[in-house]
């Protein structure tokens, strides 16, 4: 069992979960017992993801977690389908167990959300640190879940195994396990320490962000940053630096953040498609914006918000 969060200290890294370690120790090893995990569920903080939706307590944007008892009395009330469980891990500080209970609800397919539930974008920006961890993996797990019904090799329905850890084919037993794909996402410098951000079409009025875009097969994640960048402002980068990771279940990312620097800034154009407008932005040029509204920047959530901020108190 891993026991190394209370010997490390914290420090700031480019992610929406922004400890050195994890809080939770994920304790593959209890996922092989189902009577352990019939055991732990009976005690469990269990987060509740219904149909993209996440329970929340009333008046404030936390999770709210269900007891096994009541998890039992709203399956017998009809509120929700029996659905599955995903075992979660344990707070490495109490040992305290989590689960996941992935159910739909009668109105799932009408996209009609319930009382007191809500997405992970809109809350997110307001979790703590161990409930945003806890968020992203019940919400990860339960979006792959949901659409991993059926066996890739022969189409036989699958069914949970290892506590929600995989899924295994009810004909041919074939093991399945999540997927999360790659994306870098970039932020952009020039010999002033100006960043450039872009604009999609489909964001809200005012919005730009870093260049981000998914790896392809057989690219590192360094060649990934020179291509999409280029691709998308016209710019060739060099000086590519690391800088964190972040869970992005939307629906199954990991972003992998950068910085770069250009020489060529008056080179820089959007491609017209995915993005349409540019801006090379200065510090003060940048609060000037914000003040006057004609800047939106991402949300608190994203680990492209906290690349932008990370650069504007340097």
């Amino acid at each position: 069992m891993m026991r190394i969060w209370r010997r490390l200290v914290a420090f700031t890294l480019m992610s929406a979960v922004n400890g050195q370690v994890s809080r939770m120790d994920r304790a593959a090893h209890l996922r092989k017992n189902p009577s352990s995990l019939e055991q732990l569920w009976s005690k469990a903080k269990i987060v509740h993801f219904s149909a993209g939706r996440m329970a929340t307590s009333d008046g404030v944007n936390q999770l709210r977690y269900l007891d096994a008892t009541q998890v039992a009395g709203l399956i017998e009330s009809g509120a929700f389908e029996s659905g599955e469980r995903y075992f979660l891990g344990l707070d490495q500080i109490n040992n305290e167990p989590y689960f996941a209970w992935n159910s739909p609800h009668p109105n799932s397919k009408n996209d009609l959300a319930p009382a007191g539930y809500t997405t992970l974008r809109e809350i997110g920006g307001e979790l703590d640190e161990l409930q945003m961890e806890i968020a992203l993996h019940a919400v990860a797990l339960s979006n792959w879940h949901n659409t991993h019904p059926h066996c890739a090799r022969c189409g036989a329905t699958t069914s949970v195994s290892l506590g929600g850890a995989i899924r295994t084919c009810d004909k041919d037993k074939s093991e399945h396990y999540p997927r999360t794909d790659c994306a870098v996402i970039v932020l952009v410098r020039d010999s002033q320490d100006r960043i450039l951000l872009g604009r999609q079409a489909i964001w809200p009025e005012g919005r730009f962000s870093c260049f981000a875009g998914f790896l392809e097969p057989g690219e590192t994640f360094e060649q990934c940053v020179q291509r999409e960048v280029f691709e998308e402002s016209g710019l060739a980068v060099r000086e590519i630096n690391y800088l964190g990771s972040q869970p992005w279940p939307f629906p199954a990312s990991i972003m992998i953040s950068f910085e770069a620097i250009t020489d060529f800034p008056e080179s820089a154009r959007p491609d017209g498609e995915e993005i349409v407008a540019i801006k090379w932005l200065s510090r003060a040029e940048l609060k000037a914006e914000i003040s006057a509204g004609t800047l939106l920047l991402p949300p608190d959530i994203s680990v492209s918000r906290k690349m932008i901020d990370r650069w504007l108190i340097a």
